[in-house]
């Protein structure tokens, strides 16, 4: 369990992207952020106090969370004095990053000579076991997606938002590592060895015996070739009764990949439920959830509705128009009447 209260570090970020694991913990979590802390040349700014260590230590602070992330998920080499200077002044150090605190001998031994924490969220928890597919107690909802980085974790918290805003249980349950930062708990699914991938997703969402749903935050994409893999080991541990399909309008190409094309939707929805059915027969797709912002509002409007009209499904963009239809078919679904 990590707990804070933040201060969000942002380095010397000066692409949006590579802070977005600060920026969804400043939008998710704000009651637990304290501040930022921003290096000379940042153009980032998350609306926060802008804060020293010593002056996040004493305003409450907890833990610095590492925020600013680079393609290769390597901490940057002007951070490690950072992280020094933050656990001297008396805070635990948190990192999503593929490069681990602990691997780093100086903020090692400095954490471990001052007695402080670091928290490298990528570890995958010890005595993980292969998935059995058997079948559990409970309703869990898995998003999915037409490709990576299109908003499946914002799509699940605010699936759990407007959940509990109308009073139906349900609980967000993290896979990446900015979702475990701020639910404060999960597990980073890109870091478990593949065998165990579907074993630790059935952990994650265990049985569940009381009423509502797990909303299970989804990664990657069955027709991404990099990430397909990771995708079809949550799909067959959610054990999902319910999908929601993530996508981008707009976008040309399979991230990082330029020249293959994303896949057609109705293409895309019968696969994940193909895969989804081999553990769960009965899973049904339920809604599509769309990042419009490339799109001017009466673009937005169309491509929705267009959708909305061929699939015979829910679409809406989260961020704008809420997730307030997605859940009533959700309902209409599977609520007893």
């Amino acid at each position: 369990m990590i707990s804070g209260p933040y201060l969000l570090y942002l380095g010397e970020a000066a692409d949006p992207i590579s802070v977005k694991t600060a920026r969804g913990i400043a939008q998710w979590r704000p009651d637990a952020c304290i501040g930022q802390r921003r290096l000379p040349g940042c153009e980032i700014d998350l609306g926060l106090a802008d804060l020293t260590y010593a002056e996040a230590a004493a305003a409450g602070a907890k833990i610095m969370v590492i925020g600013d992330a680079n393609a290769g998920g390597v901490l940057r080499t002007s951070a490690h004095p950072e992280i020094i200077a933050a656990l001297e002044a008396g805070l635990d150090v948190a990192s999503g990053l593929h490069q681990r605190l602990k691997d780093v001998a100086a903020i090692q031994d400095t954490a471990q000579r001052l007695g402080r924490t670091l928290h490298d969220v990528r570890d995958a928890p010890e005595g993980l076991k292969v998935g059995t597919g058997k079948p559990r107690a409970g309703l869990r909802l898995l998003t999915v997606g037409t490709d990576c980085s299109v908003g499946k974790m914002y799509t699940s918290l605010a699936l759990e938002q407007e959940m509990r805003a109308r009073s139906i249980p349900a609980d967000f349950k993290a896979t990446g590592q900015t979702g475990v930062l701020i639910s404060g708990n999960g597990i980073a699914i890109d870091a478990v060895v593949a065998d165990f991938i579907s074993g630790a997703v059935e952990q994650l969402a265990p049985a569940r015996n009381v009423p509502g749903w797990d909303i299970i935050e989804g990664q990657g994409s069955l027709f991404h070739p990099s990430y397909a893999g990771v995708s079809l080991g949550l799909l067959h541990g959610a054990q999902p009764h319910a999908l929601v399909l993530c996508h981008e309008a707009g976008r040309p190409h399979i991230r990082g990949l330029e020249g293959r094309p994303l896949p057609g939707f109705a293409e895309c929805i019968d696969a994940n439920l193909a895969a989804a059915r081999l553990t769960n027969p009965t899973v049904r797709a339920i809604g599509v959830s769309v990042n419009t912002s490339r799109l001017d509002p009466r673009e937005r409007r169309a491509f929705c509705e267009n959708l909305s009209d061929t699939l015979g499904l829910p679409c809406q963009d989260p961020l704008i128009d809420g997730v307030g239809q997605i859940v009533d078919n959700l309902i209409a679904c599977f609520e007893p009447s």
